[in-house]
């Protein structure tokens, strides 16, 4: 496998020794349940990083290390998360990538914290996950303030959306999302018209779109996942509603016309993935999608090279501090300053990635279509 920016410095590499260590890193997100896509997606990006480390061979502290994924399922559910992140510190994992959503990774960072492991979330964007005050949290992909930003000043001042409905499904991922975006639309100067909520395993809106029908919006954002948009998108043109959907990156995926059972019409959603390259970074990106294709047979959804850089990122610490010790490579990882597959990383005070992009898409036959990449 060709060898990534990330991962430069790990190829000048010297003192091989003859003991061989295993360094855990362990994963976790939903890979199974109604988001089990967006959970594989993200555990095949680091299962990459795993592979591609032990292609080459790793030197740590003058000892041939071999990486090992420890992958465990969550199934998106925030007490089975904590019961992971225990089953992981117990299995005395090194690090951790993960979990895949706000509501799973913020409970089973409390977890890490005690036991001082790092975690660098690939997904996760609620700024509550680390604005906790631990200092083994961090994530490689925008936050919601961010995300919200961006979405309220699209919503506005390229669609022309005055009155909006917001909706979200009762996680912290939905709720926090919801709020920062309500704020980006009224610094634009548009009105929230209706506020609902629904919850994540639900799959029956006429009630609340009936009630947003009535307040007649511009625009419909919803806060929560593709698997809860699919259904609510063919209830609302069953309700002769032809109105816009807006959302985050839970709703950024191509699953959400297959769960729209092909309702969803070409330029009728957009929604914004926290990540994303310019265009110097393109090629790299384009190789990487490439690499997994050929590697899993499927294309990525979103998330998997922001969890194949956190693996590489988290690995390059190890080498930089010459130990795999949570304790004595967690100061070099939150000063690190290195290059992925998804860009310059290195993060603030607060763990934070700095800079962080977003990714403007709509959909036109079924596939994400990028409009544009801002800071």
């Amino acid at each position: 496998m060709k060898k990534y920016a990330i991962a430069a410095s790990l190829l000048t590499l010297s003192g091989f020794a003859t003991a061989q260590e295993v360094v855990k890193i362990g994963h976790s997100a939903a890979v199974t349940g109604p988001v089990s896509y967006f959970g594989k997606d993200t555990e095949n990006g680091a299962r990459m990083a795993i592979e591609a480390l032990n292609a080459r061979g790793v030197v740590i502290g003058g000892k041939k290390v071999r990486f090992e994924l420890v992958a465990e399922d969550d199934g998106g559910d925030p007490k089975q998360a904590t019961n992971v992140a225990q089953k992981l510190v117990d299995g005395r994992v090194n690090g951790v990538v993960g979990h895949e959503t706000s509501g799973t990774t913020i409970p089973a960072s409390k977890i890490y914290n005690q036991a001082g492991i790092p975690q660098i979330s690939p997904s996760s964007t609620s700024p509550v996950y680390t604005r906790q005050g631990f200092n083994t949290a961090f994530r490689v992909v925008a936050n919601d303030v961010q995300l919200g930003q961006a979405l309220g000043h699209y919503a506005v001042q390229k669609m022309n959306a005055r009155r909006v409905a917001v909706i979200d499904d009762r996680t912290a991922y939905g709720q926090g999302l919801v709020t920062e975006f309500s704020k980006g639309l009224r610094g634009q100067g548009a009105t929230v018209v209706a506020r609902e909520f629904t919850h994540d395993k639900a799959s029956d809106f006429n009630a609340i779109l009936t009630k947003i029908r009535a307040a007649k919006p511009d625009l419909v954002f919803f806060g929560g996942m593709s698997a809860v948009a699919g259904p609510m998108l063919r209830q609302m043109k069953q309700l002769g509603m032809n109105v816009k959907m807006m959302g985050g990156d839970g709703i950024c995926s191509d699953e959400i016309h297959k769960l729209s059972g092909g309702a969803m019409a070409d330029g009728q959603v957009f929604c914004a993935e926290a990540g994303g390259v310019d265009a110097a970074g393109k090629p790299a990106m384009d190789k990487f999608r490439a690499d997994y294709k050929k590697r899993f047979g499927i294309d990525v959804q979103i998330n998997a090279p922001y969890a194949y850089d956190a693996v590489m990122t988290m690995a390059e610490a190890m080498v930089k501090a010459g130990s795999s010790a949570p304790a004595k490579y967690l100061p070099v990882l939150a000063r690190i300053e290195t290059k992925g597959v998804t860009g310059p990383i290195a993060f603030d005070a607060r763990g934070d990635i700095r800079d962080g992009a977003i990714t403007l898409y709509t959909f036109k036959g079924g596939r994400r279509t990028v409009i544009a990449v801002t800071k």
